[in-house]
């Protein structure tokens, strides 16, 4: 129903119309009267109606300022003005604020019927376009994020989309074009359904308050935020590790984040490139799931960039030295990786230390390790080809200790045994004894002895050779110094020999012989 407010200053027209229109039938009511025209704007301000029916002529506020001052707060109400003979020059005047009906008094039913018909018909067909418009705009409002995922995919991938149409969305997208930006590449590890990268997706619009379009190309999710400043830089990687932590918890599987560098809006195909190739590198990914401009470095891929020792690992595999296998490991992933070199190349380099390391296994563990060979190609992270280094490092490295510990233990004691006959040749060195008498690579018999004996070749002789000389004090004390250093040797430099004893007991060797003596 529309609302009707009807204003005479007649009581007796302002009574007679009221009862003489059957309101209802016209699909209006008659919502109130006024008897002049102050008193209707005071209603009108209170409850406004849709159709006003006044008389022109009237005390205090005529029809005509009524509505004037009605239009400039109410334009959308509608007018019928009475009016008598004479009164044509007011009639004009109203037609100025849009009033199209103007009736003379004494009017009848008839007349304000057809008024009253077709101002309500006007009525409708303008709710009808109001409904409409508003309906576009709705719809319009629910489609631009898919027209603005649309256009920022059509721009990063598709060459033919250039700058000039980007400046022509520029509108839709409520962003100064001349501030930075940054693009997030997201890319799911392992099988992807295809709730995947919407879950990603809203995971990120949840999280990242910069986000300003989101997208997804494949299997990819993109992300354009603005660009955070450099304080906020650490923000920025605790909400994205945020969102990997979410999905890996929902979907228990690993996403990788590229981070672009920062740039314009217009820069953002190039970008996009940029945070694809950075994909490329997540095989050298520590556990983080998060590439920046910095991580990657350009590689020539040429093999010459990387050159290890492979005995460097295989020596303490094959004497069974775990520590130190385990370090020559981490020597050689270290460089690998520093490296950089591509993915094909990288492995490569793996699979050729993996094959030398099992020519020192036995036949049958040989060929059972032999066909991972295969799985070590198909591997996506540099991780995975560490952890089987790794495993088979450890697996020879104790097997050969297990095998080896009797033999170490002779060969340490055959040690021993020769320091102990050759104590008083004053060249008696780990290079002699492994040279000359046991024919062996010095450096891997000092580490032997060391691990064995839990000292250097060297510390241990110089502390035989103290303990021997305390006891050729304690069997005759009056045994001269020069003759002590020539028998333990230290040739004829009695002076370093009573240095090496002071420091090996916190006094010369005369106060100990001295100390012996009192006692």
């Amino acid at each position: 129903m529309y609302k009707v407010l009807l204003v005479d200053d007649e009581n007796i027209i302002l009574d007679g119309i009221s009862r003489m229109v059957d309101w209802e039938s016209f699909g209006t009511e008659l919502s109130g009267t006024a008897h002049n025209g102050l008193q209707a704007y005071d209603q009108i301000m209170k409850d406004p109606p849709d159709i006003v029916v006044s008389d022109i002529r009237m005390p205090g506020l005529n029809g005509l300022e009524l509505v004037a001052k009605t239009y400039e707060t109410h334009p959308h109400i509608k007018f019928v003005l009475l009016s008598g003979f004479g009164e044509f020059e007011y009639a004009n005047r109203a037609m100025q604020y849009g009033v199209r009906h103007y009736l003379l008094k004494p009017t009848d039913e008839s007349k304000i019927a057809e008024a009253l018909q077709e101002i309500t018909r006007e009525l409708k067909d303008q709710q009808r376009k109001e409904h409409f418009v508003q309906d576009m705009k709705e719809r319009f409002e629910r489609v631009i994020p898919h027209v603005k995922e649309q256009i920022l995919k059509e721009f990063v991938s598709n060459k033919t989309y250039g700058r000039r149409d980007l400046e022509h969305y520029r509108g839709l997208f409520k962003y100064d074009f001349d501030q930075p930006v940054r693009l997030l590449l997201c890319q799911i590890e392992g099988q992807v359904d295809l709730e995947h990268p919407f879950a990603v997706k809203n995971i990120a619009e949840d999280l990242l308050p910069s986000i300003l379009i989101s997208t997804t190309i494949g299997e990819y999710v993109l992300l354009l935020l603005s660009d955070p400043d450099s304080a906020e830089n650490y923000q920025l990687h605790e909400q994205v590790q945020e969102i990997r932590a979410t999905f890996s918890t929902y979907y228990k599987m690993n996403l990788t984040i590229a981070i672009s560098r920062s740039g314009r809006i217009t820069e953002a195909r190039q970008m996009y490139r940029e945070t694809l190739l950075s994909l490329n590198y997540r095989f050298y990914l520590d556990e983080s799931g998060i590439i920046t401009p910095e991580d990657t470095l350009s590689s020539d891929g040429e093999s010459s960039a990387f050159v290890f020792d492979e005995e460097r690992l295989a020596m303490p595999v094959r004497s069974g030295d775990v520590q130190e296998a385990l370090s020559a490991l981490a020597e050689f992933t270290c460089e690998l990786k520093k490296a950089q070199l591509s993915i094909e190349m990288t492995k490569s380099h793996v699979i050729q230390q993996y094959a030398a390391l099992l020519r020192m296994a036995d036949t049958e563990h040989m060929k059972a390790a032999y066909q991972n060979i295969p799985e070590i190609a198909e591997m996506t992270t540099f991780q995975g080809l560490q952890v089987v280094l790794e495993d088979l490092v450890c697996d020879l490295t104790q097997r050969n200790y297990e095998k080896q510990s009797v033999k170490y233990n002779a060969i340490v004691q055959k040690v021993i045994d020769i320091v102990e006959e050759h104590i008083g040749n004053s060249g008696l060195s780990l290079n002699m004894v492994a040279h000359e008498m046991l024919y062996m690579n010095a450096d891997y018999l000092g580490k032997l002895f060391k691990k064995e004996t839990g000292e250097k070749f060297s510390n241990y002789v110089m502390r035989l050779r103290i303990h021997k000389a305390t006891e050729m004090m304690a069997a005759d004390p009056d045994i001269k110094i020069f003759e002590m250093a020539e028998r333990l040797g230290f040739g004829d430099n009695p002076q370093y020999f009573s240095q090496v004893f002071k420091k090996q007991t916190g006094i010369t060797p005369s106060e100990y012989m001295k100390k012996e003596i009192s006692q």
